[in-house]
């Protein structure tokens, strides 16, 4: 049986045990102090010890075994052709590519090699790099179950195993597999595992491959993060959309969640042609795509990354400062890792869940069983004052959103997949609270064409159908000079940018 430590705390990481060189690396990206699932695990994992870690979601988890891991690797034997020498599991391909990005300079400070396996790519890279020699392999169980029934790799001299998302992993049923790749690792090697819920999924890997572990729980199972504003807006259905518009077209990074890839695709799709610069994200999208949406999201082109819940683990973009539930997630779990996108290593964030008339039930069991009580504010459309509140700033649409292209010059879909081509800056149209002027149609209409991006916003590229200022609207025009409040009136240039499209639409379709 796992035994229970209790939570340390430590002014700085060589205090924990951390090699000085490792202390220094990170001193130079300004990390310094130890977040409380680092200071609970370090000491032990460093010492050698199986270690069952629980911390939420942006706690730091990551370097709380990515530490330990180089640390004990570090001057030691080179990595065999075919056999790595340390093996990282990770549910989602997002997930295994930002802890690489964490470990590079780590694994370079220390002389080690790395190498990502995961589907969606060709495998001819991943077997010549195992070829080589690999001392940290970062995978997802599929792809690397293929290799190894291949011949292209082993997992009889791994040292250390880590398993990250451990939950996770059960959710997408992939504990068989995992169970089957633990199995061919050394019995005598470290383990680690790290989860954000630790619950009788997680009990039946720890009994059968855990070795006398120290389990650590950094933080209460319940509670979200402290930084984290929660916040139910009681909406009608037809008002969704515009009402979600407004809220992605103010300033700062967004992420939606919706529950299905169909409606991930299509409310994407229909921000962009409000003038939203957007990208989706979920299981449907080829590895390019979904590497190329990121990008577009990390580097600001995209404004708003429309995504599933399968992808919620695996999405870590700094200063994200709202989350939105356009679904409501089926179970607390989930909303507690959605959510856990903002707020990320104690920042501030904005949480809001969108709730309609019959979905009133469900919210407000799912936020009980997530241990929280949210502001439920009743509104009327995307023309009430408490979304200026909670989005502050100036809207600001790009025309069209942003399209992103496979080959140039071809046209992509809303929330494609490859390198954006953005907008003329000079051509956005801005409107401030407290403007003057109005669109046209009812607040009711699916999506509208309202929001404005903010200023300083990097545009994306014009959408297939969005039409510059001045041109004939063909669905993806942008307002100029409106007032939130007024929200009748005529439109600058044309007709609304999603009037076509049910406010319903991004909630159907399949998982």
């Amino acid at each position: 049986m796992p035994s229970s430590a209790p939570a340390l705390s430590a002014d700085s990481f060589a205090e924990l045990g951390v090699p000085s060189d490792l202390v220094a690396l990170l001193a130079d990206q300004g990390i310094t102090i130890p977040t409380p699932i680092q200071a609970a695990t370090l000491p032990d994992s460093l010492a050698g010890r199986d270690v069952l870690g629980r911390g939420r979601t942006g706690s730091g988890k990551t370097y709380a075994f990515l530490l330990p891991l180089v640390a004990r690797l570090a001057g030691g034997r080179a990595a065999r052709t075919k056999a790595p020498r340390a093996l990282i599991l990770a549910p989602t391909r997002e997930l295994v590519a930002q802890i690489e990005a964490s470990l590079a300079p780590l694994a370079a400070a220390a002389g080690l090699t790395t190498r990502t396996v995961f589907g969606g790519v060709g495998q001819n890279p991943q077997v010549q790099a195992l070829r080589k020699g690999v001392d940290i392999l970062l995978a997802c169980p599929g792809r690397l179950e293929d290799l190894i029934g291949q011949g292209h790799c082993s997992l009889e001299a791994v040292e250390v195993t880590v398993l990250d998302e451990a939950d996770h992993m059960a959710d997408l049923g992939f504990l068989p597999a995992v169970r089957r790749l633990l199995d061919r690792t050394p019995r005598d090697g470290q383990r680690l595992l790290f989860s954000a819920t630790l619950d009788k999924a997680i009990d039946v890997l720890v009994k059968r491959f855990l070795q006398q572990p120290v389990t650590h729980e950094a933080d209460s199972v319940q509670a979200p993060v402290t930084a984290m504003d929660h916040h139910v807006l009681h909406v009608a259905r037809e008002h969704r959309v515009p009402v979600l518009v407004d809220l992605t077209s103010a300033p700062g990074r967004t992420v939606v969640f919706t529950r299905t890839k169909h409606g991930a695709k299509a409310l994407a799709r229909q921000l962009n042609k409000s003038g939203v610069p957007s990208v989706e994200l979920h299981g449907n999208l080829s590895q390019n795509a979904r590497t190329r949406n990121m990008e577009a999201f990390h580097s600001g082109r995209a404004t708003t990354l429309v995504a599933t819940d399968i992808a919620a683990r695996g999405i870590h973009v700094d200063d994200v400062s709202l989350v939105v539930h356009a679904d409501p997630p089926v179970e607390h779990k989930a909303y507690l890792h959605r959510s856990g996108r903002t707020a990320r290593a104690g920042a501030a964030g904005t949480v809001v869940t969108l709730m309609t008339d019959e979905q009133v039930r469900d919210v407000r069991a799912l936020t009980r069983a997530a241990g929280i009580k949210p502001t439920t504010t009743r509104i009327d459309g995307p023309a009430h004052p408490v979304l200026a509140q909670l989005a502050p700033g100036e809207r600001l649409t790009v025309p069209g959103g942003l399209v992103l292209e496979v080959s140039a010059p071809q046209s992509g879909q809303g929330g494609g997949s490859a390198s954006g081509r953005s907008s003329e800056p000079g051509r956005r149209s801005r409107r401030r609270r407290g403007g003057s002027g109005a669109p046209s149609g009812s607040a009711g209409s699916g999506g509208s064409g309202g929001g404005q991006k903010p200023g300083g916003r990097k545009p994306g590229g014009q959408k297939p159908g969005g039409q510059k200022s001045g041109a004939p609207s063909q669905g993806g025009q942008a307002r100029s000079g409106q007032r939130p409040g007024q929200r009748s009136g005529q439109r600058s240039g044309g007709q609304g940018a999603t009037g076509s499209h049910s406010a319903a639409s991004f909630s159907s379709g399949r998982r």
